[in-house]
């Protein structure tokens, strides 16, 4: 392999590890916020008990996410010096205000959060869980702004020339608010709720098929649900809303998407089918003039397709790129079934009877997950071949002194410390979920304990 495409790889490796993690922390975040906000609401203690539990659970994301964001700052250094120079003016303004607006609210709260319990007033841990919550979504903010810049760049101006030329800034707030950074912002965050919910549902239904913690669990359940009902239906929308933005900023993108290849016809919508990139053509079940209707709300208007770009303008990957997307929309329908199936039992009474739905909401834990994988690498790969979409190719954004041999030892060193680091994030995490929320033992002793206290009073 060249080096172009191990750099890519080694990119697309560390950035898809990194992104199981801060997904979660977005999304038990807001469900910590909720169940703390319920505890100074209510007072019952076991919504005390379950914020405290998830609150060491979302410590060990936390800490494995800041540890995998480090190593791609310093990719771009070694493997994309050309590209660090180009969009070293906006990426720079990103970064500087997710330290300055982002960061720093998150790391101000945390010590709070994690050891300020019995230490600080309720009401000011509260603000603490909540600035936590706050920061981690504006780090999102400014990441996918400075990724959104990428795919629809805006508010800049090109200085110098050949290799030596970069972005550079011109208007900050045309840069932060570019023709695709807000849908894409919404698509990120209730992604990341949903993938806490589902967590939370996942960990909680485990604890009530094994006849543990079950009343807390059962709470848990239901505030988890609820969230994970909203933005498992929010997230059609915002899919939607984005997509309609990939068709008038990045046509390219969206023929690839759906596999359309004529240059100007109407378009079909594939629920799942193969793309045959030499015969141009995809096999699979379809809805006749779907995207034509999705994207201009008619059936009969025509949609631009792969043969009206340049060839070199063209995405290469078109079945993988094709599957990933057909697979993220796939399971954000089933999210929706599952979810309006379950909030249904709910109503009914019936929902904890059911202990083959239980069990389904056990493993449902990955399908968020992969949903958010699948997304990146659909809108990523559906980008080239331009890193900077029009302007700077991938194939020139490589650093000129890096061997295709220096970035597969990187690859090879990297895959064995992220194995080393997710074997660790399970060990802990399934250690925390056996202890559970709190002592059994000792909750089944208090009846006892209080009544030996009253004897002796």
């Amino acid at each position: 392999m060249d080096v172009e495409i191990l750099s890519r790889i080694q990119f697309a490796f560390t950035v898809s590890f990194h992104y199981i993690y801060p997904p979660l922390s977005i999304g038990l975040g807001l469900l910590m916020v909720i169940m703390e906000g319920l505890y100074l609401r209510t007072k019952d203690p076991v919504y005390e008990k379950m914020t405290r539990f998830w609150t060491k659970i979302f410590a060990l994301t936390f800490g494995i996410g800041v540890a995998t964001g480090i190593v791609m700052e310093f990719e771009f250094g070694t493997n994309w010096a050309t590209y660090s120079r180009y969009v070293g003016d906006v990426f720079g303004s990103a970064l500087a205000a997710e330290g300055i607006f982002a960061f720093a609210l998150e790391s101000g709260f945390l010590g709070i959060l994690l050891f300020g319990w019995n230490r600080v007033s309720p009401r000011v841990h509260f603000i603490a869980t909540l600035g936590v919550f706050l920061g981690s979504m504006f780090s999102a903010v400014w990441i996918v702004v400075a990724n959104s810049w990428q795919q629809t760049p805006a508010g800049f101006q090109i200085v110098g020339e050949g290799m030596q030329a970069r972005a550079e800034i011109t208007d900050f707030w045309a840069m932060v608010f570019n023709p695709s950074s807000m849908d894409r912002l919404m698509h990120v965050w209730v992604g990341a709720f949903l993938a806490g919910a589902f967590l939370v549902l996942s960990v909680h239904a485990y604890y009530i098929l094994k006849g543990r913690y079950v009343e807390l669990s059962k709470q848990a359940f239901k505030i988890a649900l609820v969230a994970a009902t909203v933005f498992s239906l929010s997230q059609l929308a915002t899919g939607h809303k984005s997509a309609d933005g990939v068709a008038v900023n990045q046509p390219a993108k969206l023929a690839a998407l759906e596999g359309h290849f004529d240059s100007l016809a109407v378009a079909d919508m594939y629920l799942f089918g193969w793309v045959d990139k030499e015969e141009q053509e995809v096999t699979g079940l379809k809805i006749p003039g779907g995207l034509s209707f999705l994207t201009h709300w008619d059936f009969d208007t025509p949609v631009r397709g792969l043969n009206s770009f340049p060839e070199d303008e063209r995405p290469t990957a078109l079945n993988a790129i094709f599957q990933f997307y057909h697979l993220m929309v796939a399971i954000g329908m089933i999210l929706i079934l599952l979810t309006v199936y379950a909030s249904f039992q709910w109503w009914r009474g019936k929902l904890f009877d059911q202990k083959w739905l239980l069990w389904i909401f056990v493993f449902a834990v990955l399908l968020p997950q992969i949903a958010n994988q699948v997304g990146w690498f659909s809108a990523e790969m559906g980008r080239q071949p331009w890193v900077v979409y029009g302007l700077l190719r991938t194939s020139d954004a490589l650093s000129k002194v890096v061997t295709a041999n220096q970035v597969l030892f990187s690859l090879i060193m990297f895959f064995f410390i992220y194995l080393i680091l997710f074997a660790l994030f399970i060990y802990l995490l399934t250690k925390k979920i056996q202890h559970g929320p709190y002592d059994e033992e000792m909750e089944d002793d208090r009846p006892q304990q209080r009544e030996m206290a009253e004897i002796f009073k």
